[in-house]
Order: structure tokens, then C-alpha cells, then sequence
């Protein structure tokens, strides 16, 4: 399978549904997750990174507090992947979300 997004507005679509945005001025997607505490919110990243690292994909976040900011992107296409998409999707799911 292409890393290349060959139908951007479909494969974009559940996910502006689910509220990442386009980040302005690159080719990229951003979200925050908001959890109830600390332990939570490092929860997340700890399944998210194992995810990321499975799949040779790693995200640009930070936390603070209970806080997680998310962004997206492939460096090595300069710009949005199907990884970026399989992987937001994947990030929501281990939110609840």
C-alpha cells in the first residue's frame, strides 16, 4: 500500500468528523485530548507510542497535566500519509473516543 493519500477528502473526512484539524500552513492534522487526570492522559501515550513505534510512525505531542496535544504528519512524504490516518484513527480508539 502507498503512504500517498489517493482520495484526501474520504480519507480525511471521519477524522475532521471526530475533531482533529488541518493544522494552518502545513500538511498536517492536530488534536487535543482532554482526560480526567494525569495518569490517564500518560496512559494513552504509553498504548499510543506502542502502536506508533509497531507501525514506524511516530507523532510531534506534548502533555501537560491531563492534556495531550497531537500532530501529525509524515516527514518522509513532506506532508499527510495513509500512516497519519491509520494512525489518528488508531489514537481515538485508545481515547474512547
Amino acid at each position: 500500500m502507498s503512504d500517498i493519500l489517493t482520495n484526501r477528502d474520504t480519507d480525511l473526512a471521519p477524522l475532521l468528523a471526530a475533531g482533529w484539524a488541518m493544522v494552518e500552513g502545513r500538511d498536517a492534522i492536530h488534536k487535543t485530548y482532554v482526560f480526567r487526570n494525569f495518569i490517564e492522559a500518560f496512559g494513552f501515550m504509553t498504548k499510543a507510542a506502542l502502536w506508533a513505534e509497531k507501525w514506524d510512525h511516530h507523532p510531534e505531542w506534548s502533555n501537560v497535566y491531563k492534556t495531550v496535544e497531537v500532530t501529525l504528519t509524515s516527514h518522509d512524504v513532506d506532508g499527510l500519509s495513509t500512516r497519519d490516518v491509520k494512525l489518528a484513527a488508531k489514537m481515538d480508539k485508545l481515547a474512547g473516543e
